[in-house]
């Protein structure tokens, strides 16, 4: 079938003709969405206004694509984000589909394209990459460019799926060769987001295993590269970890460098054209909370690094936490922006983290556009790691988040939830921001320590999104506490001194409950405080540590913050969504106004000329039972107010995208839910 091209009305279609040379933080172009977050610059921004304020209650289910009509395996948590271009609609499609193609009016599939992998898709570190990078030359030839769960560089022609011949090998190349280590194995490395081309050159990223309790000191180093688009030769090579004799390496004490891995970028790329210079968020080396066995800072873990797109030489960079043992590491899309800051334009960019700081820079010289001031924090004691004395503090803008714990943070609807708060707080070693992480013997009596924000954000891939007309950043985050205890694990477990684990997460319950203690033969992976009640329908306290099964810090425990980026000020901040019904259903709380504490879940933001579309978020990444919900909605991008909502089939899972066809404007999102498989809702007005 003949994809039909998108007809815009007039005013509209010149107003983007007349910005169809914009840079990449102007947003999404000429009615298409041509990158994952709209443009280069991770905006997730279009200048459309067909649906606006006054008809936005007339949304409508316009058409559906279902995971499950497709291969024998079913989608739940689809984080895509679909292309599009030219009335066509590109996405990654889960698990046992690769790329789908599929006509953007109708959602009718066009083709599709499927590469087995055999073992190493398998046992692939991620089973799906949440979007496609496209390029162009303007006369005929365009790509659509994927990055397989096996770890494989393919590129397709975008007009009917096939491999390009003249790329690679048959269209293909394999991402696991040279990364400098003997043996990589099926399982080690994989992407999950995006690749993304600047100047005809194609810049991969890596994912790796995460290491809240590594099986080893070991590991494979995420290192960034760069490949001709058109033929697939490898340009150069980005080492996130350095090798002997480059620079950073005298930051990996001790030689370890030469084994210690991760250090890759798994959340989406940014790009500026204009400039050729790609900006890349490097996460934590291994593993997440020890770090005696690579002593220093770890150039260039925990970094935002700036490349010259075409030789990969690097332009600047700025490491946001020394010496990670927190897992603070940047998770979110850097945001391009152009903004004025006391009268001065700036070409900048924007790091929203884990940590709830938003780190802000010139993107042409990597200076701060406002003061980071090197801090001093508390200090391990842990045998065998040091930590560094300092860790970099913005002055600008405030925290969109909490930060650190202290009895001024505890669940307060009332005197007596307050006070059982505080008694279930003593039981637990806390602190501030950079607590470092703690042995059971250090801890004494304590269950556990506890952090917020929790490993997993504050932010996380869902990221932040940018208004360009008037220069606001709009960021989603989770208050959510976040329990470890290091222990050291049995021989057979893992070579490394201590892991983390969970610290006291179903021990206590109410005043004086106690934990048990993390075992000495090594912590549960992936461990951590739930401090929600019960999902949606389960009993209220399960999974809990606060009083009578409630959280243990107030709300809004989700939220979305409006940051004015040409002063560096909070606009506003909203709750977003409702009470979980565990929590509106809990008996202590009965008369109580829970109208603004928010679903405990972190939201994707698309923004369009008039309007911010949120949701409830996903309830299935690492927030408390109870995230996440099936509404949508439309807020006021000024205050913050809810224009509408409706409830989607189910949660919304993925960015959410829009674009022009046939004179009518479509919202795109990935929904799906435990036990509910994944589809592609497309919204439209009647």
């Amino acid at each position: 079938m003949k994809p039909r091209l998108a007809r815009l009305p007039l005013l509209t279609f010149l107003l983007l003709a007349l910005a169809g040379g914009a840079p990449a933080q102007q947003g999404a172009q000429n009615g298409e969405w041509r990158y994952y977050g709209g443009d280069a610059g991770n905006t997730k921004y279009a200048p459309l206004d067909q649906i606006n304020a006054a008809n936005v209650k007339d949304l409508a289910i316009a058409w559906r694509w279902k995971t499950e009509n497709f291969g024998p395996r079913a989608d739940y948590n689809w984080e895509v984000t679909p292309l599009m271009v030219g009335g066509v609609l590109y996405f990654t499609a889960g698990t046992r589909r690769d790329v789908v193609a599929v006509d953007a009016a109708t959602g009718e599939t066009l083709w599709m394209y499927r590469l087995d992998e055999g073992e190493r898709g398998d046992r692939a570190v991620r089973a799906q990459n949440r979007g496609l990078a496209y390029w162009s030359d303007g006369k005929g030839d365009s790509r659509v460019i994927l990055i397989t769960p096996g770890f494989q560089l393919v590129v397709l022609n975008a007009k009917n799926g096939h491999p390009i011949p003249g790329f690679g090998r048959d269209g293909i190349v394999d991402l696991t060769e040279g990364l400098d280590r003997d043996v990589v194995k099926p399982g080690q490395i994989g992407s999950s987001s995006p690749a993304i081309v600047i100047r005809d050159v194609i810049v991969t990223g890596a994912a790796l295993l995460a290491g809240t309790a590594p099986a080893s000191k070991e590991n494979v180093p995420g290192y960034i590269r760069g490949f001709d688009v058109r033929t697939g030769k490898k340009l150069w090579t980005f080492r996130t970890v350095p090798k002997a004799g480059e620079p950073g390496v005298e930051t990996w004490e001790n030689d370890s460098w030469k084994y210690t891995g991760n250090a890759g970028a798994w959340a989406p790329l940014a790009g500026d054209e204009e400039l050729g210079y790609v900006y890349i968020p490097v996460e934590a080396p291994t593993g997440d909370f020890y770090g005696g066995h690579r002593l220093g800072d770890n150039l260039f873990a925990d970094c935002l690094v700036c490349l010259d797109a075409k030789t990969g030489n690097k332009v600047w960079h700025y490491q946001v936490i020394h010496h990670d043992i927190w897992d603070y590491e940047p998770s979110s899309p850097p945001l391009l922006m152009d903004v004025t800051v006391d009268g001065k334009k700036i070409k900048a960019v924007a790091l929203p983290m884990k940590n709830a700081f938003t780190y802000v820079f010139d993107r042409v010289t990597g200076k701060p556009v406002w003061p980071i001031v090197e801090t001093p924090v508390l200090q391990s004691k842990v045998p065998g790691e040091r930590t560094s004395p300092t860790q970099p503090f913005p002055t600008k803008p405030k925290p969109f988040d909490r930060q650190g714990i202290t009895k001024d943070d505890l669940i307060d609807f009332t005197p007596e939830l307050r006070a059982e708060a505080e008694k279930i707080l003593e039981q637990y070693a806390y602190g501030p921001l950079f607590l470092p992480p703690m042995t059971r013997e250090e801890l004494g009596d304590k269950i556990g320590q506890l952090f917020l924000p929790h490993h997993t954000g504050g932010a996380n891939w869902p990221g932040a999104s940018l208004d360009p007309e008037t220069g606001y950043f709009y960021v989603s985050s989770l208050t959510n506490t976040d329990g470890l205890i290091l222990s050291q694990p049995a021989p057979n477990r893992s070579d490394m001194d201590y892991v983390g684990g969970g610290g006291g997460a179903r021990g206590a319950r109410g005043a004086g409950g106690r934990g048990p203690a993390a075992p000495r033969g090594g912590a549960a992976p992936g461990g951590g405080v739930i401090s929600f009640g019960g999902g949606e329908g389960a009993p209220v306290g399960r999974g809990s540590i606060g009083p009578q099964g409630l959280p243990l810090i107030k709300g809004p425990w989700g939220r979305i913050t409006a940051i004015d980026m040409n002063t560096g000020d909070h606009a506003w901040m909203v709750h977003n969504g409702d009470a979980p019904d565990a929590v509106k259903n809990n008996p202590a709380l009965k008369g109580i106004d829970l109208s603004k504490v928010g679903r405990p879940e972190r939201t994707s933001i698309l923004v369009t000329k008039t309007l911010l579309f949120t949701s409830d978020g996903a309830g299935l990444f690492n927030s408390g039972p109870g995230g996440g919900g099936k509404k949508f909605r439309a807020l006021d991008k000024k205050t913050g107010a809810t224009i509408f909502e409706m409830e989607l089939p189910a949660n919304e899972t993925g960015s959410p995208m829009t674009y022009m066809m046939n004179d009518r404007q479509y919202i795109v999102v990935a929904t799906g839910a435990r036990g509910v498989p994944a589809e592609l809702i497309a919204l439209a007005l009647p």
